[in-house]
């Protein structure tokens, strides 16, 4: 159950501008975009860093889910893994490599840059930030410098988001439930606090 309510959707041009935005990148509005309504300018800020983050530059689009996802499976927030697995769908990622993704270290639909990139993103994810020169050496061997950045941009962007929804314990919208209960909960994933 959440622990403060959402702004209801309305005609604003604000809100109209996110709703096309949220659309464009995830197929509905969610609930924690609802709830930063509520603070003047946050939702607002936040679509520009998730545009710029999520959509500009040379990583694949469905890949920064995954990489999103692997962020927020670190730490621990299951409204945030759901959004990301229904999102990497929407951008072009097969279900068989969503399925794949709780083993990435072993599967063949996973080649090493990508490896890497989820390795970074697991060990960035955590609390405290399990990141050494090692790793960076193994990324410096697949990604150029401006594609770390974007990685590790994607990975900030959903360090905030993570601590957003679970401390607000933001109730998840049905269809990321359903890609969810799909792709991982044979894995153990729940909705926990998240469920409606």
């Amino acid at each position: 159950m959440t622990r403060i309510a959402g702004m209801p959707p309305n005609d604003s041009p604000d809100y109209r501008r996110l709703q096309d935005l949220c659309i464009e990148t995830l197929g509905f509005v969610p609930n924690s975009v609802l709830m930063m309504l509520r603070v003047p300018g946050l939702a607002q800020a936040l679509g520009a860093l998730n545009g710029a983050v999520m959509g500009a530059g040379t990583v694949d689009k469905g890949f920064k889910r995954l990489i999103a996802h692997m962020a927020s499976r670190a730490a621990g927030c299951q409204y945030c893994q759901a959004h990301t697995a229904a999102g990497s769908q929407l951008h072009g990622v097969s279900a068989d490599k969503l399925d794949a993704l709780w083993g990435f270290e072993r599967s063949a639909l996973f080649n090493e840059a990508e490896r890497v990139a989820l390795d970074l993103a697991l060990a960035a994810g955590q609390v405290p930030n399990a990141v050494d020169d090692a790793l960076f050496l193994r990324l410096r061997a697949y990604w150029t410098e401006e594609q770390i950045l974007e990685i590790v941009g994607v990975i900030s962007l959903f360090g905030f988001l993570n601590r957003w929804n679970d401390t607000l314990a933001t109730p998840l919208e049905e269809h990321p439930v359903d890609v969810a209960k799909r792709h991982l909960a044979p894995h153990g994933w729940t909705p926990g606090k998240h469920q409606t």
